[in-house]
């Protein structure tokens, strides 16, 4: 009855961690929702004005997007990434996650995944009967790949095509790639695609992100939306910014999209003006500030001979990696935890890493997000005393992983 290629997935491992969660909290049990990754701050209160102004909007839309919103858009991203986008090079979806799950059913060729990688792209691939090769990364590159480990599995077969995913800042590792210039030469020499998932880019705590589409801009296609900056997850509204020289891909790519969503919610694009059309650096900086000195909080008491940690860059995740040998995999141990200290990790089997390293993502989330920046001054640095009154589920959480890792 069931086609052999879906008896082998299972489901989203960041969704399934939710509703575990929700179901130990429903039973009593005290959780720290160490796991899903969501944005913890509300939608701007113009974006939900204009939300609630729109929701009499009933029509389909273009299947590419609202042409307003598509304007807005490509402003926007020009005046960020110093680039010349118009609305035609703008497709939107509901969520990004669509579009990509698209991308790959139209691609012909293989698919290189850095190690780590987000949960869906792999599994995105397999449903899209494409082949996936990891490519290998270390802490000191910021688990990103170098051009000589591309070129390795490229040159196994150069006659094939490729499509590279490159998500930065990084989930899981909230790390930043540092080496773009030197990816995009690689690209360029064997003219590979690239998918660059820019979801978590205004979250960047260093404010001057770059897009690889900077340095390779025919051949990237760059993924984005509002689910992070704007706390708009559960909205479904992303989009693709892809470049002249793949307008065949992207009309290919409006296809697919007319034969299966259709169209994204009229009154949630019509909303989404406001959010690119309206000035909300206040907000977003706001967003950062909370989260860098969460982040740093969490990684400046994580730190051990029992805990190797990167510093957080943007984002909200934190990759820790337990120094310890009780465990026969990394989901063991996130068991294990969980059921000790009541914080909630994914492993880091579910992105890529091998089962028996003991890796893990831990989101750093779990705090209200509303009153937290409420109390947040201008340009004033978030101290410790805000985030034990703001955040303190994330406090309790961090000390109990460490009393934790120190038990062992």
């Amino acid at each position: 009855m069931l086609k052999n290629i879906i008896k082998n997935l299972k489901p989203s491992s960041t969704l399934r961690i939710n509703e575990i969660s929700k179901e130990l909290e429903s039973k009593g049990k005290k959780i720290f929702k160490f796991g899903f990754g969501q944005s913890p701050f509300e939608v701007p209160k113009d974006v939900v004005d204009e939300l609630k102004n729109n929701a009499h909007q009933n029509k389909y839309l273009s299947m590419q997007g609202l042409s307003e919103l598509r304007a807005a858009i490509s402003k926007y991203s020009n005046t960020k990434n110093s680039q010349n986008y118009t609305a035609e090079n703008i497709i939107i979806g509901p969520g990004t996650k669509e579009l990509m799950f698209l991308l790959q059913l139209l691609f012909d060729g293989d698919i290189l995944l850095p190690v780590p990688s987000w949960v869906s792209y792999a599994p995105q691939a397999l449903l899209g009967r494409n082949k996936v090769h990891w490519i290998i990364t270390t802490s000191e590159n910021n688990w990103f790949p170098r051009p000589e480990e591309i070129e390795k599995v490229i040159l196994k077969n150069k006659d094939k095509n490729y499509l590279l995913f490159l998500n930065s800042p990084n989930n899981p590792s909230g790390q930043i790639c540092n080496n773009l210039k030197e990816i995009s030469a690689i690209a360029k020499k064997y003219n590979i695609l690239i998918l660059s998932d820019e979801i978590y880019s205004e979250l960047s705590f260093d404010e001057n992100f770059r897009s690889i589409s900077q340095f390779y801009p025919e051949k990237t296609i760059i993924s984005t939306g509002l689910s992070k900056w704007c706390g708009a997850g559960g909205w479904r509204l992303g989009y693709f910014i892809i470049p002249e020289a793949l307008k065949e891909l992207r009309d290919s790519l409006k296809v697919l999209a007319s034969e299966t969503f259709t169209s994204v919610s009229a009154p949630i694009q019509y909303a989404a003006i406001a959010a690119y059309s309206n000035n909300h650096d206040e907000y977003i900086n706001n967003s950062r500030s909370i989260l860098k000195a969460v982040g740093e909080y969490v990684y400046e008491n994580l730190k051990s001979n029992k805990i190797n940690i990167n510093k957080p860059q943007g984002g909200f995740y934190l990759m820790p990696e337990f120094l310890i040998e009780k465990f026969s995999t990394a989901e063991e141990m996130c068991k294990n935890i969980l059921e000790e200290t009541g914080v909630v990790l994914l492993p880091g089997s579910d992105f890529g890493f091998s089962k028996e390293r003991m890796l893990a993502r831990l989101s750093f989330t779990d705090f209200n997000g509303h009153k937290f920046m409420l109390n947040v001054k201008k340009n004033k640095k978030v101290d410790l005393n805000q985030l034990s009154k703001f955040a303190p589920k994330i406090i309790e959480g961090t000390k109990k992983l460490k009393t934790w890792s120190e038990s062992i």
